[in-house]
């Protein structure tokens, strides 16, 4: 293990005031410190921000507010989740084990890094973790990896299932920093890999983020998860997509489509939203949203069985969203 310092802080500024002097924030530290062990990371200073009151859940409005240290635990078992979204629940409840749910922080989640083993491994060529040195999963053992959004540099999952249903849920992140205070979709958080796939998120340096909200409307009592994992907890998803159905008169006003484990980032699919507009809640438009949302798709040479298995689980949960009463 290498040397480091830690500094425990009890305001935003005193926060915002460390990382400008080149602080790394620490929360759950449920994936920061296995990275540390492994010396895939090796911040010098981290900046305890467990003290900040940033833990609140709460409804204003018709929106539901998650402050960003609330645990995943408690996001997941809140009244006011349960009531105005529970497909927060559902997708919290489907990622990590109790343990880890009781520790983790729902920034952190959101900022978790990705988890291709080569990534871990550092005699491996990483260009996340070292840019310009190559990506070995190309070449590899690639059967959990995107096939969406890669490029020739990464083609690493993002792998958190709360991002998928935030993301279908067009919910905003609060960041505050040197620069001020912004907010804008959680969506646009996250980075395509390109060229800089060690550049993951689009924070500027030193900012914090704050609070998560998620607006609330008819369609959000219509929504489901569904994560497929080769075992049943405490597994990352093969796929897994979040739904977000609007149904009256047995016609689809409106629809919202993400998915996980198949994209370098939690995946939007608007083109399947936007074929299902107008149309009855049956197999039949489901399959056709469906075979919209591979349009695209490069499979690698150990997964292409995500190809039909991201058709599949899309059609299932738009079935289970539209059974629900």
């Amino acid at each position: 293990m290498f040397p480091f310092s830690l500094e425990k802080v009890r305001t935003e500024d005193e926060a915002l005031r460390a990382a400008a002097a080149g602080g790394r924030f620490l929360a759950g530290g449920t994936t920061l410190i296995d990275l540390m062990r492994e010396e895939i990371e090796q911040p010098r200073h981290l900046v305890d921000i467990n003290a900040l009151p940033l833990a609140e859940i709460r409804a204003e409005g018709s929106d539901l507010l998650i402050g960003a240290l609330a645990r995943m635990a408690d996001v997941a078992g809140h009244p006011e989740t349960l009531r105005l979204h529970p497909l927060i629940a559902e997708s919290l409840l489907e990622g990590a084990s109790p343990q880890l749910r009781n520790a983790a922080s729902i920034g952190g989640n959101l900022l978790q890094r990705v988890r291709c083993p080569y990534f871990r491994m550092r005699d491996a060529a990483c260009n996340k973790r070292m840019p310009g040195t190559g990506c070995s999963a190309i070449g590899g053992l690639n059967a959990g990896h995107a096939i969406l959004g890669t490029s020739e540099h990464c083609v690493a999952t993002h792998p958190s299932d709360l991002a998928v249903a935030l993301v279908a849920l067009d919910a905003t992140l609060r960041v505050r920093g040197p620069e001020g205070e912004r907010s804008f979709p959680v969506e646009d958080l996250f980075r395509l890999p390109g060229e800089t796939p060690h550049l993951e998120h689009t924070l500027m340096p030193g900012e914090l983020i704050v609070e998560v909200r998620v607006p609330d409307g008819p369609p959000a009592r219509k929504a489901r998860y569904l994560k497929v994992r080769d075992r049943a907890s405490y597994e990352f998803a093969l796929v897994s997509t979040a739904v977000v159905l609007d149904i009256q008169d047995d016609r689809i006003l409106s629809a919202r489509i993400a998915a996980g484990g198949v994209g370098t980032r939690p995946w939007r699919m608007r083109a399947s939203e936007a074929a299902l507009i107008g149309k009855a809640p049956v197999r039949e438009a489901f399959s056709a949203a469906a075979e919209l949302a591979v349009r695209g798709a490069r499979p690698l040479s150990g997964n292409h069985y995500k190809v039909d298995l991201l058709r599949r689980t899309i059609v299932r949960a738009l079935e289970m969203a539209g059974d629900m009463a």
